[in-house]
């Protein structure tokens, strides 16, 4: 097979000094061992199989299960095992080799390249398809034929197994096709009239393969045989209507069409001398835009990436990112930047890969082949043939390729340079982990400084100056994505009549902002529609009801609420979507959307899942949250009835080792769980809603939740009165209540209390009746009402009681011991919370444990005990501090510096205060007033008399603000020094 009579190259089945033995092996006909001009004997069909494995492998280590399978395939004998160590035994003998080795459990064949015919053979190809790069036909054609002799009938003849099977296949796949690109090459350089014969032969062995017929009919009609030409296309077409019920391929049906009009072109071409072969330089890369902005560390650090394409390794840069983050914008600029680094040339495709028609590598593989002048009649039919002629076709040359918008690394491969010098940017939604060697760069939106001069750059320095805050928020509800910033710019700038504020306007409704970012063929819903198509059902499901969910990200586990899946199949799907550049990975187990992807994601779920579908999965959420907030609740406080007055949930919610890990939990998931609780405030998920903030109602206390966990509130109660629920609003009452109370609004407060309480017993929920009860208490006693506050907290010790809540007693207890303390009745005082302490204790109630204490020792202090005081402020300091309450430290650190400062420890009394102001939360303008009250008097203690007047001064105002009655008291301390 392959005989012809063109230049030679040397007898590659000659011995070429193989291994130490001197060895050589042919697999491309009969399996066959030489040692110089001796054949050795293989052995047994099996034993054959056994080394035809072994050559196959290239010299890496084949287990014993694969070599197994290789023989005998998925039905092995029962002694197979030890069937393959007796050959692997008998072939070493025969070889009388050490090529042959035993590791790790399987077996290795160490031989030269050139000790094995294919690998020869491969070789031979491989310099061929180089010489034809470089426009050497002629050597091209005889490395070819030299290949091509290497074979001796049928690859692996006669030997038995699947894995020499499929190989056999594969090298027929391949002699074929290195025959057609020779048979081309006899039609290039002028041997026609030889290759009928040959061409004959192999279309009548392979009557379907079309690339031979074409073949046959040029030869025929470059050899003066016209009508045999037009006849080999009738008779091909009608044998693949026959056998197949299609039509002939394009080639071929345009080459009969060309034959028909005697084109010239296809007249007997004349063998071209090497050195007249000159390379194409290629120049594809698109026009830059003139208004590139920002980026600038990303331009950097690829220009530096590209630079290293002059060193010894290709350099490849994968770019990812959200449609419409700028991937195209910034690979075209950088590739602008680095024409000089690639003097031979710049190929560029759009691969297409968002869509439903991504270009194919063969395809994309024959338009650089032709950019980089290779003849059409030159270029093979297959992937990997083409592929390695365009590899050939850069040896040498310092070209970029740019490969933008591809589907995924197995479409990029193929197109990659295969030396140093090259380089190539792909740029993709995907992240290309899985591509080898490639510097991956995650693209981001841009930052608020880039997007505004992006903005300005477009819409004109004027406008943008008189409305620099309507332009922020412009370049804000575009999410600082480039595409949606040129679209609103472009709008703007083409109507001159509109202000920067009314587009800000129309940009503001949410339901809206999609529709109004698009202009002429640019749009950024399409942008995000094409990455939408590509997923699969699950996927698109997973993406859509997750869009449904406010909040800033959501958490693996919420994820899977949501989804009603386990959490191992929801991680797979979100990681899908991180890999698509629909969801962004925040931290390790969060996910997030980009602002305009989730709004996106929302429209699909409106349009694509039905109404109860998308109900049911923010009630999964709901549920997940206070089931979860419930037991944080109920680790936090044992033996508190609070749970079981919550609205039932269709799930339990995550469970906890320990305390840690569920106060972790609660203020790691602080703005989702409020977002949650806000968005479900309409409609049938209220009352979850409202207990959800009652069961998480530590994040109003901490501080640095306060103040949304406020607004929260609000926007619930509005929602419970809407609805004409009272439960719901008595609930979401006593919650802002407790807000009001930390805070030390206290009017405020027992409004809210008041009205919680009325509506709570008119509603028959007995929680908020003695919850309101025991803070009205606290109000009044902070107002010097203490007859009133002793009534408030009387009731709510008997609420607690009839409850079975032994936690809720002892707060009415503790709060009871700060009245008495007031009226003077200190040893009652002491008394009181003592016997909190102690129900606490025997609950192992932690939190208000740390209350406990701190109602002690400030009833210790006043009965001039302060050692002991300050052990148990020490005691509710850490406590406090356990338990993240910011607010309640700064206010016990308050208590300590009384304690210090009554024992005569004025320095020490000193630094407590300014360590209780320097927390910056601690309860409201009276508690500071009190605190810097404590620090004037420790001041003037330590004869600092200005910072003591300062302190004085600055409390004064503050009570007199509030028309607390301690500011006489104040007025008092400043008198002496002449300042009242």
């Amino acid at each position: 097979m392959g005989r012809d009579s063109g230049p030679r190259v040397p007898d590659q089945r000659a011995p070429h000094g193989g291994d130490a033995a001197g060895l050589h092996f042919s697999v491309l006909g009969p399996v066959r061992v030489r040692r110089g001009g001796d054949t050795l004997p293989p052995g047994s069909p099996q034993q054959r199989a056994l080394l035809a494995a072994l050559l196959l492998r290239g010299g890496r280590t084949a287990t014993a299960p694969e070599l197994i399978d290789a023989i005998w395939g998925p039905e092995p004998p029962p002694q197979a095992l030890a069937a393959v160590r007796t050959y692997a035994s008998r072939l070493r003998k025969a070889l009388d080799t050490q090529a042959l080795v035993s590791e790790s459990g399987g077996y290795a064949l160490r031989i030269a390249r050139d000790a094995l015919d294919l690998t020869v053979a491969e070789d031979l190809a491989d310099d061929a398809h180089k010489a034809l790069a470089a426009g050497d036909r002629g050597r091209a054609r005889a490395l070819l034929a030299g290949a091509l002799e290497l074979w001796d009938g049928e690859a692996l003849a006669t030997v038995p197994g699947p894995y020499a099977e499929n190989h056999r296949a594969r090298l027929a796949e391949w002699n074929i096709q290195l025959l057609e690109t020779r048979l081309d090459l006899d039609l290039e350089t002028g041997r026609h009239a030889e290759a009928v014969s040959e061409l004959t032969a192999l279309t009548a062995a392979h009557p379907l393969r079309e690339r031979l017929r074409e073949l046959l009919m040029l030869a025929l009609y470059r050899s003066g045989r016209q009508a045999e030409a037009l006849a080999v296309y009738a008779d091909t077409r009608r044998l693949l209507a026959e056998e197949l019920g299609v039509d002939p391929r394009p080639e071929l049906s345009g080459l009969q069409e060309r034959i028909l009009r005697a084109d010239a072109e296809l007249a007997r071409p004349s063998e071209q001398p090497a050195a007249a072969a000159r390379p194409a330089r290629p120049a594809q890369l698109p026009a830059t835009v003139p208004d590139f902005t920002g980026r600038d560390a990303f331009v950097r650090e690829l220009g530096d990436r590209l630079a290293t394409a002059e060193g010894s390794v290709m350099a490849v840069s994968a770019l990812a990112g959200i449609g419409g983050v700028g991937k195209t914008t910034l690979a075209v600029h950088v590739a602008h930047q680095a024409r000089g680094r690639f003097p031979d040339g710049q190929l560029y495709v759009d691969l297409q890969g968002a869509t439903s028609r991504a270009a194919e590598p063969e395809t994309v593989l024959g338009a650089f082949l032709r950019a980089l002048g290779t003849a059409d009649s030159a270029i093979p039919d297959t992937l990997d043939e083409r592929a390695a002629l365009y590899r050939s076709a850069l040896d040498g040359r310092r070209v970029l390729v740019l490969l933008d918008n591809a589907r995924d690394a197995a479409q990029v491969r193929p197109l990659l340079p295969g030396t140093a010098g090259c380089a190539a940017l792909v740029t993709s939604r995907v992240r290309m982990v899985d591509l080898a060697g490639a510097h991956l760069v995650d693209l981001d939106v841009m930052s608020p400084d880039e997007a505004l001069r992006l903005f300005t750059r477009i819409v004109g320095e004027e406008r943008v100056s008189a409305e620099r805050e309507a332009a922020l928020d412009v370049v804000a509800a575009c999410g600082f994505l480039p595409l949606a910033i040129r679209i609103a710019a472009s709008r703007l700038a083409a109507r001159r009549t509109w202000t920067v504020s009314a587009l800000a306007a129309k940009l503001a409704d949410e339901r809206r902002r999609l529709d109004e970012l698009q202009a002429g063929d640019l749009a950024v819903k399409a942008t995000f529609e094409l990455g939408y198509g590509q997923l699969e059902p699950a996927q698109g499901r997973a993406f859509r009801l997750l869009g449904l969910a406010d909040g800033p990200d959501v958490s693996l586990a919420a994820a899977s609420a949501v989804l009603d899946l386990p959490a191992h199949d929801t991680e797979d799907l979100l990681e899908a979507l991180v890999d698509t550049s629909l969801l962004e990975s925040a931290a390790p187990g969060r996910y997030r959307f980009h602002d305009l992807v989730r709004l996106y994601a929302r429209a699909c779920a409106e349009r694509d899942e039905r109404a109860e579908d998308r109900e049911a999965a923010l009630s999964r959420l709901l549920d997940f949250y206070l089931g979860t907030a419930a037991r944080v609740y109920g680790i936090e406080r044992p033996g508190d009835r609070l749970p079981d007055h919550l609205e039932p949930t269709g799930g339990a919610g995550l469970a906890f080792a320990d305390r840690r890990g569920a106060q972790d939990w609660l203020y790691a998931e602080a703005h989702c769980l409020l977002a949650c609780a806000r968005q479900a405030a309409a409609g049938p998920r209220l009352r979850r809603a409202v207990d959800l903030l009652w069961a998480a109602k530590d994040l109003g206390e901490s501080g640095a939740n306060s103040r949304l966990y406020e607004t929260v509130t609000g926007a619930v109660l509005r929602a419970a009165r809407a609805a004409g629920d009272r439960r719901a609003e008595a609930r979401a009452r006593t919650s802002l209540t407790n807000v009001h109370l930390v805070a030390g609004r206290y009017d405020l407060a027992d409004e809210e209390a008041a009205q919680a309480r009325v509506l709570a017993a008119a509603a028959g929920d007995p929680v908020p009746v003695y919850w309101s009860d025991n803070d009205r208490g606290i109000i009044a006693f902070n107002q010097g009402r203490y007859p009133e506050a002793e009534e408030h907290l009387s009731h709510a010790r008997e609420g607690s009681r009839a409850d079975g809540n032994r936690p809720g007693e002892a707060s009415a207890l503790c709060n009871l011991s700060r009245i008495h303390l007031s009226l003077g009745r200190t040893e009652e005082a002491i008394a009181l919370a003592g016997k909190g302490v102690e129900l606490y204790h025997r609950t192992g109630h932690t939190l208000r444990l740390a209350n406990a204490r701190y109602a002690l020792g400030v009833a210790l202090t006043r009965a001039g005990r302060c050692a002991d005081a300050l052990d148990r402020l020490h005691e509710a300091l850490e406590g406090f501090g356990t338990h993240r309450q910011r607010l309640w430290e700064g206010t016990t650190l308050f208590r300590i510096a009384e304690a210090q400062l009554a024992s005569g420890g004025a320095a020490q009394a000193a630094r407590s205060a300014e360590q209780a102001l320097a927390t910056g939360c601690i309860g409201g303008d009276r508690i500071r007033a009190g605190v810097l009250t404590v620090l004037g008097r420790a001041l003037d203690g330590l004869g600092q008399r200005d910072r003591a007047r300062a302190c004085w001064q600055e409390a004064l105002a503050l009570h007199e603000q509030s028309g607390s009655a301690e500011a006489e008291q104040v007025r008092g301390l400043l008198s002496p020094l002449g300042t009242v």
